[in-house]
This record gives C-alpha cells, structure tokens and sequence, in this order.
C-alpha cells in the first residue's frame, strides 16, 4: 500500500500536459507499507540508492550519502539488539 501527501498540491492538466499550479513550497509525505521486495545498489559517484517496490508494483527510491547509509546500518543494529522485533 502507497500512501500520498502533497500539501498544497494543484496542477493544471491542459493538452495532456500537467502543470504546477501556485507556489512552488510544496511538501511531500510518501510511505510504503507491506514491501516485497528491497534492494540497495550504487547510484551515481557518492550514493547508495535503496529500491522497495510492494506487491501492488508500487515503487519508492530512496538515494543516501554513504555516512547516511551508516548512520541508519548503526540504527538498525541498535533496533536488532534492543527490539523484539527481530526475534
């Protein structure tokens, strides 16, 4: 499941272009639930790219700096060692 947040959002479809509408101080919120499958691989010079993709085909790409990549690997070993959620 996908979820979408843009806030303000409105666009201007005309000839089967799309335009942005207003401002362009836009936010966004995305969130994948139920992944099925993850994968990592190098993006560009300087960026690991994460890949998660649901089994509706919904798809999010996710570029990070190495430390970054670090940073949430240290979080994560943390979570594994304090959580029962890897148990």
């Amino acid at each position: 499941m996908l979820t979408l947040e843009l806030d303000p959002f409105t666009v201007e479809v005309k000839d089967g272009s799309i335009k942005n509408v207003g401002p362009t101080n836009k936010t966004t919120t995305v969130k994948l639930f139920d992944v099925e499958e993850a994968h990592a691989r190098e993006f560009g010079d300087k960026r690991v790219k994460f890949e998660f993709t649901d089994d509706a085909g919904n798809e999010v790409q996710v570029a990070l700096f190495p430390d970054e990549v670090r940073s949430l690997a240290a979080e994560i070993d943390e979570l594994e060692s304090e959580s029962a959620v890897f148990e």
